[in-house]
């Protein structure tokens, strides 16, 4: 009975011992998202170039088939520009309540080891994949509109058009609907909520914190 209790005490001594002195896990790559997040990406592009250009395409005389193919593929990679120049950081990046900042112009600071925060705690996607993911939004949106006046508007007047559309009406949307912080932002689950008395409505951002910032230290 003496050897039992004793090895009894030392089993939960040793069960308790792995949970004191468990080295904190560091968040890293989830590989399964990434992958998704990569196969998400080439669909919406296959759904521009060529599923959007061949749709509208058809729909238009055959003397104009040319001209919608390319006002679809020109479009789509002249919002990719502009998305890499100043639209990512205006739409997902810390600033007011309708535009982000311009802390990552050029996508200034994003490296291959820079991660993007999930809906999880600790669960990353490469910051990359986050933005080339978020271009195929940018890009296929604007060329969305082109159904509305095919054949019946110049080149130069569309691409005017989509450029003033995607600075002050897509950037300023996505960053009030689809931009945060990411879930470990929130030091506890009260810190997400508005404060006490205020009217419904979404509550204060968080500071913006890098990649660095949010991996608890080793």
């Amino acid at each position: 009975m003496k050897y039992l209790l004793k090895g009894f005490i030392l089993f939960i001594s040793l069960s308790f011992s792995g949970f004191t002195f468990a080295e904190a896990v560091i968040p890293s790559v989830n590989k399964g998202d990434t992958a998704w997040m990569i196969v998400a990406t080439v669909l919406v592009i296959l759904m521009v170039i060529p599923g959007l250009a061949l749709f509208y395409g058809g729909m238009v005389r055959a003397k104009n088939m040319l001209s919608v193919l390319m006002q679809v593929f020109v479009i789509f990679s002249m919002m990719a520009i502009l998305w890499s120049i100043y639209g990512y950081s205006v739409a997902f990046t810390e600033g007011g309540p309708f535009v982000g900042g311009f802390s990552k112009l050029f996508l200034f600071g994003i490296t291959p080891d820079s991660m993007a925060a999930t809906f999880s705690k600790g669960v990353y996607i490469p910051e990359y994949i986050y933005v080339a993911f978020q271009l195929t939004f940018a890009a296929i949106t604007p060329a969305l509109i082109i159904g509305a006046f095919a054949e019946r508007v110049k080149f130069s007047a569309i691409l005017i058009f989509m450029f003033i559309w995607f600075t002050f009406a897509y950037l300023p949307m996505a960053h009030m609907v689809w931009y945060w912080a990411g879930p470990d932002a929130y030091a506890d689950a009260a810190a997400g909520k508005p404060p006490a008395g205020r009217a419904q409505g979404r509550g204060p951002r968080q500071p913006h914190r890098t990649t660095a910032e949010r991996l608890p230290a080793s």
